[in-house]
């Protein structure tokens, strides 16, 4: 998938003024990207747009104004986008009950692996390959990262809209799957075509 560029960042200043609409049309977009899997854990399908637009919210939450910095920034987010035959994603665990996060949270240790999160595509399973650094032997943090590589088979698959495609979390202690189907399955089959 194109990568964001240097090229495509507005300034502080211009932002500000583009921000209103681009931020409707973000919200839009992460409509079809988004694919909760039980009452607790969210995945949000990254694209170029997604990813322009946390470079963007980024540089204004911390006023980076820097070239040096603004190119960490985009080799840091660039990094979360999909590469050919993959399908990207953010998973958020959603604990709503502040006193209880640190406990909540430590239920969920070990779910970022390949044998707890993947795609049924049809009879096919593509496994979750999580970005290192999210978790150790004590703790797991709420914002995972992850991808999915398909084969050209499975690819060809989860675009014809036919094959069944389910999102699986299967943990000790969250086990649950989401459908893909209709407009967010036809979304999310264009990053195939961008790749």
């Amino acid at each position: 998938m194109r990568k964001v560029t240097q090229a495509e960042i507005l300034d502080i200043a211009q932002y500000e003024k583009a921000r209103p609409a681009l931020r409707r049309r973000i919200i839009e977009l992460k409509k079809l990207r988004r694919v909760p899997v039980g009452p607790l854990v969210t995945f949000v399908f990254e694209n170029h747009d997604t990813v322009y637009f946390q470079i963007q919210e980024m540089m204004r939450a911390e006023r980076i104004v820097h070239e040096q910095a603004i190119q960490h920034e985009l080799d840091t987010y660039n990094q979360l986008l999909p590469e050919q035959n993959e399908l990207a994603a953010t998973m958020f665990i959603e604990l709503q009950d502040a006193t209880r996060i640190r406990e909540g949270i430590t239920r969920f240790h070990g779910i970022n692996s390949g044998e707890c999160v993947y795609l049924q595509v049809g009879t096919e399973r593509v496994p979750g390959n999580f970005a290192v650094g999210q978790s150790d032997d004590q703790r797991i943090s709420a914002v995972q990262y992850v991808r999915f590589g398909f084969s050209a088979a499975q690819r060809a698959a989860f675009c014809d809209g036919e094959t069944p495609v389910k999102l699986v979390l299967q943990h000790p202690h969250y086990a649950f799957a989401a459908s893909i189907a209709g407009e967010v399955r036809q979304e999310l089959a264009r990053d195939f075509a961008d790749a």
